[in-house]
């Protein structure tokens, strides 16, 4: 007779005696990555396709109003291509005349590629965006679980940190069950978090990890802490999905309960269950406002440990979406050769942070982007941000993967910038 493994007990009379078999959790009992401690960690978005890529998502994240060609992008930097090995022609030319090249997310082998660079550079790894709206949508969700499946198997390959971070945006109330039966998808069919105890998906806590972002905010989400609990019970209790950390992606202002956080007491509640706080602060500050904003941390840092919840703070290297948003200013935080993201980890180190969050991997459309970048951009009707001349286009890179070794102290301290070599 087949039985399917499915949450709940069996009850066995075996010589007088009741046996009571339990139902077997399906993550396996640990992983390479023990703990977010220590690490840096980036966000990655993989949500970049071309018309010939086979997802039928046509210039998906890259077109601004239907179109994809000078004067109509979303995109405010242009990916360096040269070491990809598959490229899609665009209409875009570059100062010389030559024809601009771009990748697509939905291949393998630019996966592979952005994994390579996480080891070479040393940054420890990545959260897979997972947008709860995509799910919903066919080609969507068929496109972000490729980049997921192409992803758990480069992380593998290169010893990198994996985890899957569910973002409500865009979510509605009811859409509990949405999350949490592609949990169950990804564990049953993409052996998300049981691929043996030497895999790489994030461990925290001694359970594998899950973030959820986008709770608490103040900005007339259409979901309640209702459904954010139900999601949160579940990945926390279920007993054949459930026993995972989980890390809260929340409002700068979380712990007031003001500004851009809601002012409902339970959210701060919900707080206090989890395992790992996250704020908020891209488009909160730049270099020169940054110094005030370091209290914010330290007072964050204080509130997690007298709680006993630990607390990841984000980084950025700069930011920009006028390709985007035409009216809005170009270049909009300043990199600054690299002073303003190295303000940021140095002083995220010296609080007391154990662990760090870089917005993001490969974000060009609002400019975040800490992988490789253009020297050479397109020109003309669309303006892209680029480095300084004497700026590498892999420097990013270099310095998250610097205060990677600064972090678990494995090189000394250091507030000034480091050069590459």
């Amino acid at each position: 007779m087949m039985f399917r493994r499915i949450a709940f007990s069996i009850v066995c009379m075996v010589v007088g005696t009741t046996l009571t078999v339990f139902p077997q959790k399906k993550h396996a009992d640990e992983s390479v990555f023990k703990s977010y401690k220590g690490l840096i960690m980036a966000g990655y978005q993989g949500w970049f396709n071309t018309p010939d890529d086979g997802a039928g998502r046509g210039w998906t994240h890259l077109a601004g109003n239907g179109k994809f060609e000078p004067g109509f992008t979303k995109v405010d930097m242009w990916p360096e291509v040269s070491e990809y090995k598959k490229t899609y022609l665009t209409p875009f030319l570059d100062k010389d005349g030559k024809s601009a090249y771009v990748f697509s997310s939905h291949d393998r082998s630019t996966t592979d590629l952005h994994f390579k660079w996480m080891k070479e550079y040393g940054v420890d790894g990545v959260f897979m965006q997972r947008f709860v709206t995509n799910l919903k949508e066919k080609r969507a969700c068929n496109h972000i679980t490729t980049v997921l499946e192409n992803a758990l198997d480069a992380a593998q390959k290169n010893k990198r940190a994996i985890s899957v971070m569910y973002d409500f945006s865009g979510m509605r109330e009811g859409d509990a069950d949405v999350v949490i039966n592609d949990w169950k998808y990804l564990v049953d069919s993409l052996k998300l978090t049981n691929r043996g105890n030497k895999q790489t998906y994030l461990y925290h806590n001694g359970k594998p990890l899950v973030a959820l972002w986008g709770v608490g905010f103040n900005d007339n989400r259409k979901y309640s802490l209702v459904t954010i609990k139900k999601i949160i019970d579940f990945l926390q209790n279920d007993p054949v999905y459930g026993g995972c950390s989980i890390l809260l992606g929340v409002p700068t202002q979380w712990r007031e309960l003001k500004g851009d956080a809601i002012s409902d007491p339970e959210f701060l509640a919900v707080c206090k269950k989890v395992d790992i706080i996250h704020p908020w602060f891209v488009g909160r500050y730049n270099e020169s406002s940054y110094p005030k904003f370091e209290s914010r941390i330290k007072d964050d840092i204080s509130w997690c440990k007298l709680n006993k919840v630990d607390y990841v703070p984000v980084v950025f290297p700069g930011f920009s979406w006028h390709n985007m948003r035409p009216n809005s200013p170009f270049d909009q935080t300043p990199r600054n050769k690299g002073n303003f993201f190295w303000k940021q980890l140095s002083g995220a180190i010296s609080f007391g942070a154990e662990m760090i969050y870089v917005a993001m991997f490969d974000e060009i459309d609002e400019g975040t982007a800490i992988f490789k970048i253009s020297k050479n951009p397109p020109i003309g009707k669309s303006n892209f941000v680029t480095f300084e001349n004497d700026v590498p286009s892999d420097y990013y890179l270099f310095l998250t993967g610097y205060a990677g070794k600064m972090l678990r102290k494995e090189i000394p301290f250091q507030s000034a910038i480091p050069l590459k070599k």
